[in-house]
């Protein structure tokens, strides 16, 4: 009788389609399994909702569900089956060029006799991992090609959550509650990698370009604070990003253009009638090729190439293989020349002009197999393999020619041109990784997941600067080296009921450099109140390692030999505390606030009591400092989120975070961290015009950003009692270290804009789109420097300038 309505819903729904004279359609077909045994749900309901008309389907023996000649637009999916509790997804955008595949996770309810009702968009922002219960957020690829001034670069996107900031200077640097960005967890499919940017700096997690393409983007999970048992070797947060696997049933490419790049996307199955796909991208510069073409001469413009891809490769006895990597590379060279006048004796002078080159090359490669087995309905073995590294290579060459002449400006002497390198650097870094995950439900109530990790890191680390012109080199880095580390993980997740879940553990660290074995608690819980409120609670103790160029670094001592004396810092460790609550006003609009401590210990800090340096105000790069891992440090604040979902075509977010960060050194003054801002303000909206010309089968959107945030600390320059300008040029001392961090310059206001335009043919989808950083061209002051060049010999650091990216992008 079921089967029958079933039908007849079916018919009715297909009939309306054919009356309204709607010819664009697509299919949205996908598969629906338990969260916890990855096995299939035979016979689940699936339901299709779009403007008022539904339809519904059951899932098949492999879990399956397909929706064919369905109109393209915005789509609800809502999927329920008995003793689990039913999932909605909402907004799903169906375009003619491609079809929605979508592999879908049920979480079974305590209450078995019944499918458990969960309101539209309860869902919405929550990471696939279920054992992280705070501090967490999903990112989706709509979210990041929507959100303006996001490139779509996830790590810009998510500059627009509570306590994350950018890098107004335009790289996509993610700071977290305060924290260096260069203590940002990146993640590819569960396992960790180098710095997925082109253009990355020693030791720094950002980079101008992300080489992470959005065309393969499935929604990802990033994380601030608090982190669940399974997260280890990390401080500051979490991105771990997800690949989407390729179409299994029909051949699919994309194809686009922009100021960012050119690159192609492929995508189908192996055969037909088997479940394996593969998925493959690849990006060229545009810059760089119409420079290699000769069309245009920029001289010194980035040049870089990426490319990404993802096997899945299913099997029905010994569970899913999948293969993925991402590789990137990356170069600029740079020239520059500048002019001196030095007085000599006999009134001459001696004029000098510097011409000088900067090359940087930089390359990045992850590779990973990843393996899961299902043992029964209720346990899966997970397995991973994966194969990583980075390289920089940087050189800098200076030519330098001069004249004497008189007080004339005649020449007295013929000119004389020296040439000698001031800087070169190789880094190389590699790791090997392997892993096992042994998850297992007891029963509804109860979850256990137990796992291990091993990480063999190789690195061959060489860095020579010129401390005085014409003169050999100074080694300031020089090492290689292997190292190794293993990681061990404990979870329970506990149900008391419907309403209340606990999630517990311990982490197991342990690092042979410096033999220590660092077991970290973790523990959260999630409150589910019947008025639709939530409330969340968190405590981890978390552990790093410092970048290992720190370890080696060699030090002139004051005898005048070198040493390294920084080989036995300890992991700086942090407590982190959060308590939050939720609250879903409608159906569409949720508020959410969470308060947070962090306190940091084991600190590097310079072996100086009255030195203010700690590495944790570092973006990136390695000092060579004497260190000793007895700092301290906090940071606490609140943040808020108000949000209306995309619903009915439009969306609003307001997101704001009041903290402190702060840390002592050897000093023991409490100075405030080079990334307080104290408070940050994000506001967006946006809406989409749908149905549009004569055949109803356009799209435009239009959206907005706007940010305001706080100054980040400073160093500033010598100045005198008056405030006049009082730098030390023979002794080479610019900047106040007295009053580091004391104080910032200018807090930064920006509108970012974004419009497209999407046109849907009977077997294509054409979008044309501009994205706007910095439309309102702010010029704030972020930090200071000295010039001789400018009047005043003072300059400033400001925002990345107006630039936009247009973008052209088919699907067939």
């Amino acid at each position: 009788m079921r089967t029958k309505k079933l039908l007849l819903i079916q018919f009715l729904f297909f009939v309306k389609l054919s009356l309204s004279g709607q010819d664009l359609t697509q299919t949205i077909r996908g598969r629906v399994i338990d969260i916890d045994g990855k096995f299939p749900l035979i016979g689940a309901t699936v339901n299709l909702n779009f403007g008022g008309i539904s339809s519904s389907t059951f899932t098949d023996t492999n879990g399956s569900f397909k929706f064919e000649e369905i109109p393209i637009g915005r789509h609800n999916l809502k999927i329920s089956y008995i003793g689990y509790e039913s999932k909605t997804l909402p907004n799903l955008e169906l375009t003619s060029g491609k079809e929605i595949v979508l592999e879908i996770q049920m979480l079974e309810s305590l209450n078995k006799m019944n499918a458990v009702i969960v309101k539209a968009n309860k869902n919405k922002g929550e990471v696939s991992n279920d054992m992280s219960l705070i501090s967490s957020r999903s990112v989706t690829v709509d979210e990041t090609q929507r959100y303006a001034g996001s490139f779509n670069d996830p790590a810009r996107m998510v500059s627009s959550f509570a306590g994350v900031t950018a890098n107004p200077e335009g790289n996509n640097d993610i700071v977290v509650r305060g924290n260096s960005p260069k203590y940002i967890q990146w993640r590819l499919e569960g396992i960790e990698i180098p710095n997925p940017n082109h253009f990355g700096d020693v030791g720094g997690t950002g980079g101008p370009i992300s080489a992470l393409n959005s065309n393969l983007l499935a929604n990802s999970d990033f994380y601030t604070g608090a982190f669940s048992p399974e997260y280890g070797d990390v401080l500051s947060g979490i991105f771990d990003v997800k690949f989407r696997t390729g179409n299994n049933e029909k051949s699919e490419y994309a194809f686009g253009i922009g100021a960012l790049g050119i690159d192609a996307t492929f995508e189908g199955p192996f055969k037909k009638g088997y479940a394996g796909s593969y998925l493959f991208n690849y990006r060229y510069s545009s810059l760089a090729l119409l420079d290699n073409l000769k069309l245009v001469d920029f001289g010194g413009i980035p040049k870089y190439q990426d490319g990404a891809f993802k096997i899945h490769l299913p099997t029905e006895r010994i569970g899913s293989f999948s293969l993925f990597g991402l590789m990137g590379k990356s170069s600029i060279t740079e020239n520059y020349d500048f002019e001196d006048q030095v007085s000599l004796t006999g009134n001459t002078v001696f004029q000098s002009t510097t011409k000088a080159v900067f090359q940087l090359n930089n390359n990045l490669y992850t590779s990973g197999l990843r393996h899961i087995y299902s043992i029964n309905k209720k346990s899966y073995v997970e397995t991973m393999v994966s194969y990583s590294g980075s390289s920089i290579n940087e050189d800098e060459k200076e030519n330098l020619s001069g004249f004497i002449l008189n007080m004339a400006g005649e020449s007295l002497r013929d000119s004389s041109t020296n040439s000698y390198e001031t800087y070169y650097t190789k880094i190389i870094n590699s790791a090997f990784r392997t892993s096992i995950r042994f998850s297992s439900k007891v029963n509804q109530k109860h979850k256990i997941e137990l796992g291990s990790k091993y990480i063999l890191q190789a690195n061959d680390f060489n860095e020579k600067y010129a401390l005085q012109k014409a003169k050999p080199l100074f080694t300031s880095i020089d090492f290689k080296n292997n190292l190794w580390s293993i990681r061990n993980y404990a979870a329970w997740k506990f149900r008391l009921n419907e309403a209340i879940t606990f999630v517990s553990g311990l982490h197991h660290f342990h690092v042979p450099l410096t033999g220590e074995h660092s077991v970290e608690p973790r523990i959260s819980m999630r409150w589910s109140l019947k008025s639709g409120g939530t409330f969340n609670a968190g405590y981890g103790r978390h552990s790093t390692m410092e970048n290992v160029s720190n370890y080696y670094a060699k030090v002139q001592n004051d005898a005048g030999g070198i040493t390294e004396p920084n080989k036995d810092l300890l992991l700086l460790k942090a407590n982190h505390l959060v308590l939050g609550y939720e609250k879903r006003f409608t159906q569409n609009l949720m508020g959410k606030l969470e308060v947070y401590y962090q306190g940091l210990d084991h600190l590097p800090v310079k072996n100086d009591p009255a030195s203010y340096y700690s590495t944790i105000n570092e973006t990136e790069g390695f000092p060579n400092i004497a260190l000793v891992s007895k700092g301290t440090g906090q940071n606490y604040g609140i943040e808020f989120t108000l949000e209306r979902f995309f619903v009915n075509n439009f969306y609003y977010m307001f997101t704001s975070s009041v903290y402190q960060s702060k840390y002592k050194s050897l000093e023991n003054v409490l100075r405030n961290t080079r990334y307080n801002g104290n408070y940050a303000f994000n506001a967006l909206i946006g809406k989409e015009f749908v149905n549009l010309g004569r055949k109803r089968n356009i799209t435009i959107g239009l959206n907005a950003k706007l940010f305001y945030v706080g100054a980040r600390k400073i160093i500033p320059l010598l100045r005198d009692e008056q405030g006049n300008l009082k730098v030390d040029l023979e002794n080479d001392r610019y900047y106040d270290a007295s009053k580091a961090y004391e104080y910032g310059l200018d807090d930064v206001f920006q509108i970012n804009t974004s419009a497209s335009l999407k046109i849907n043919k009977s077997k294509s989808t054409h979008e044309f789109a501009i994205d706007i950083i910095n439309t309102n061209n702010s010029q704030a002051r972020l930090y200071e420097y000295y010039d001789r060049n400018v009047e005043g010999n003072i300059e400033y650091g400001r925002p990345l300038s107006f630039l936009p990216n247009i973008v052209y992008r088919v699907h067939f």
